[in-house]
């Protein structure tokens, strides 16, 4: 690994771990490289006025506020974004698949000459999709949805084909292999439900505001994913058991 990279990417791991201190002994295991040289190259960082603080033996901190220019990207976070946007543009919804294709492009013009063929020429791809069905309400309107706050109200058919008219708080779409879900609070049921968009048969995005921050919102329901997830792991334990 070249020195610039090397030390590019100890600014990244510190600003991964956020204000917990980092050892040098973490940072040279990740990247393969000898705790004299995490030492050396902690020193330059500093001596480049990097605002890192800390020392040998307790870890370091990368003070907040503190930023790199734009689009200095290693080649596997190129790799990396390219792979996550060809998903995307595969799989997402028509705004979103022409946002990646966007992206994609953006990136092939900003990124240095060097570095161009890891975007034009990936070693990573990701299949076509195939047999999506078709979803049964806009997602670039469900989307504005879940930033504004505002509730939903749609004819749902589950899998048992039986309809019921449901008045949602939106609050993420998951984009899957095959099928995109709407995850909602679900004022029918006073729970969190998951709505397979492709089997909603009528929609109306609706002005009025859900009670909720949306940030609030967010947090309970991925609170619910994390209890539902124990729940499913338990229940696995146990039928398992002898």
């Amino acid at each position: 690994m070249r020195r610039g990279d090397r030390l590019f990417q100890i600014i990244q791991i510190l600003r991964r771990s956020s204000r917990r201190p980092i050892t040098a002994t973490a940072i040279a295991g990740e990247l393969e490289i000898s705790k004299r040289t995490v030492y050396r190259d902690i020193a330059d960082l500093i001596g480049q006025r990097v605002p890192i603080r800390g020392e040998a033996g307790t870890g370091y901190v990368l003070d907040s506020g503190y930023d790199l220019p734009p689009l200095m990207l290693t080649q596997d976070e190129i790799e990396a974004a390219v792979l996550g946007a060809q998903w995307v543009a595969g799989r997402g919804d028509p705004v979103l698949a022409r946002a990646a294709e966007d992206l994609i492009a953006k990136i092939a013009a900003t990124v240095p000459e060097r570095l161009r063929p890891y975007v034009m020429e990936p070693a990573s791809r990701v299949p076509p999709a195939w047999n999506v069905p078709a979803d049964g309400l806009d997602l670039v309107k469900a989307r504005a949805h879940i930033h504004a706050g505002r509730k939903i109200a749609l004819t749902y058919r589950d899998e048992q084909q039986r309809r019921s008219r449901r008045t949602v708080w939106p609050t993420v779409i998951g984009y899957f292999q095959t099928v995109r879900l709407l995850g909602a609070w679900c004022e029918l049921r006073k729970d969190f439900r998951t709505f397979r968009t492709d089997r909603v048969e009528t929609v109306e995005f609706l002005d009025e505001r859900y009670p909720e921050r949306p940030a609030a919102l967010r947090a309970k329901w991925q609170k619910w994913i994390t209890q539902r997830r124990a729940a499913d792991l338990a229940g696995t334990l146990l039928r398992s058991a002898p």
